[in-house]
């Protein structure tokens, strides 16, 4: 229960105000680095506000009004209104303009509300790219921190394309074979496992957009070096951490999942009463035993993929809990896919579940996955392996990860119509789930992360040391003096 907060002055050392884009995969980072930071402030110095997109706000908190603040005891939320606020991507280059100067209107107001209020925001952070908050902190003098929640090999991808790899990049970005080295990882990488956007030649308007802010962000960070907190820890991407403190003020900070029994923001349907059917479920099957299948907030299936999909699964014969969102489904007639057929003695199909306390049941034996960052750390807390599924964006680059870099699991292969089919999906199950070599290494892989991923947020971790010292960096003005920012308004009017 989230109830209007109670608009009081404060005197707090700090005021971070966290800014997501309005989707989950932003949304519960940002929440639990909310949380951990208000929680290090014991004694009230540490305030926190989540700031979330309108349409994203009244999903979550459907009675509260734009004017309102809303609270969960421990932080604030607040919505901030993009001009159009229907929860909707930008068209093209216009509609991204409109939209940020919208957005930074109205973040600029917000930020001009705490000051009024005696809640003055002394450092914004936002996850990965959000531009209009450079342009408020720019307004208001404010020192601005990047919360990347992609792995750090991202950060180090998207850094070296912008200094002097981007030809090389592009230039063979139709032959996914081709082996590109890049400082800091440990192996070079093939063109196929980098982020979709990076190798798109068809000129979709979501690849440019993307770029567009990429290159902006990389731009102001090579000119302000602000502070980045990564969704991390040392032992996961050592070398690759240890490259990008070369060029970041890096704070890893990770992994940011929360625990299995704190609540989770669903801006999907989910009661009670789904999550008793599908944890009662799960608590009537043996250890390990349990294939978990879940496809993230995002990614949308054709009808012959979800078939195959179920094939798969029947044809394993082991025991499946299915989320299917009906808005993940491309085709217009849902019921083209018989969701319902597959429940069976074997079979459990969902439209949503709380993912973490899923993959924290002991009978969850693997997880498919298309692997975006927050369900690839959520398997590595929870010690499951993984077997990837890709689509796109950051997903090609995390089971790359996943499989070569710690063992964790495996890429189930496409075919040549890029469709994962019934009898490769089964496969992989049995490879990760059986009793060869292999699987047995892969298990223990999972489990020897999963110790040392807990060890970094327990208390007095390395997750909460590295906070603490990133909170006692922050200063007001320390790091977005009136000179810097008179030298980036320079850059931007030159360019």
């Amino acid at each position: 229960m989230v109830d209007k907060e109670e608009v009081r002055p404060q005197h707090n050392s700090h005021h971070f105000l966290l800014v997501a884009y309005g989707v989950q995969s932003h949304i519960n980072p940002g929440r639990v680095l909310a949380h951990r930071l208000t929680r290090l402030g014991i004694d009230g110095s540490v305030l926190a506000t989540l700031s979330i997109p309108v349409a994203s706000y009244h999903r979550m908190f459907p009675d509260a009004t734009m004017a309102e603040t809303a609270t969960d005891g421990i932080i604030s939320y607040i919505p901030c209104s993009d001009g159009v606020d229907d929860g909707s991507w930008p068209k093209d280059a216009n509609d991204r303009a409109l939209r940020r100067r919208a957005s930074s209107e109205n973040l600029s107001a917000i930020v001009a509300r705490f000051a009024d209020r005696g809640q003055p925001v002394t450092c914004i952070i936002c996850t990965m790219i959000f531009l209009p908050v450079l342009d408020v902190a720019r307004e208001h003098n404010i020192p601005v921190a990047i919360y990347w929640i992609q792995p750090a090999t991202l950060l180090a991808i998207n850094y070296h394309y912008f200094h002097g790899y981007n030809e090389l990049i592009t230039s063979h970005a139709t032959d996914p074979t081709y082996k590109v080295c890049l400082p800091g990882l440990s192996c070079p990488l093939q063109i196929g496992n980098f982020p979709s956007f990076l190798i798109d030649m068809s000129g979709s308007e979501m690849s440019k957009a993307i770029i567009e802010l990429s290159q902006e962000l990389f731009k102001y960070i090579d000119q302000l070096r602000p502070k980045v907190l990564l969704n991390t820890f040392d032992e996961l991407e050592a070398n690759v951490i240890r490259e990008m403190k070369k060029h970041f003020d890096v704070f890893t900070v990770g992994p940011m999942v929360g625990s299995s029994t704190e609540a989770r923001i669903h801006l999907f349907k989910h009661d009670n009463v789904d999550k008793k059917r599908y944890m009662e479920w799960l608590q009537a099957h043996p250890e390990k035993s349990v294939v978990y299948v879940s496809f993230g907030s995002v990614t949308k299936n054709s009808k012959r993929q979800m078939d195959e999909i179920i094939g798969g699964l029947r044809q394993c014969r082991r025991p499946y809990l299915l989320v299917v969102r009906k808005d993940g489904l491309e085709d217009d007639d849902e019921n083209n896919h018989n969701l319902e057929d597959t429940q069976s003695q074997l079979g459990m199909v969902v439209e949503w579940c709380d993912q973490l306390e899923v993959l924290s049941h002991s009978a969850v034996g693997c997880f498919v996955s298309h692997c975006g960052w927050n369900s690839t750390i959520e398997a590595v807390v929870s010690g499951v392996p993984v077997i990837g599924v890709p689509n796109m964006l950051d997903q090609l680059t995390n089971i790359y990860l996943i499989e070569e870099e710690w063992g964790i699991g495996i890429k189930g292969e496409r075919n040549n119509d890029g469709v994962v089919t019934g009898t490769e999906l089964a496969r992989c199950i049995e490879l990760v789930m059986g009793e060869s070599p292999k699987a047995m290494a892969i298990r223990e892989r999972s489990k020897a992360l999963k110790e040392i991923a807990q060890a970094s947020v327990n208390a007095g971790g390395s997750a909460e040391k590295k906070l603490r010292d990133f909170i006692k960096t922050i200063q007001v003005n320390d790091t977005f003096c009136m000179d810097g920012i008179m030298s980036v308004n320079k850059a931007i009017a030159e360019n």
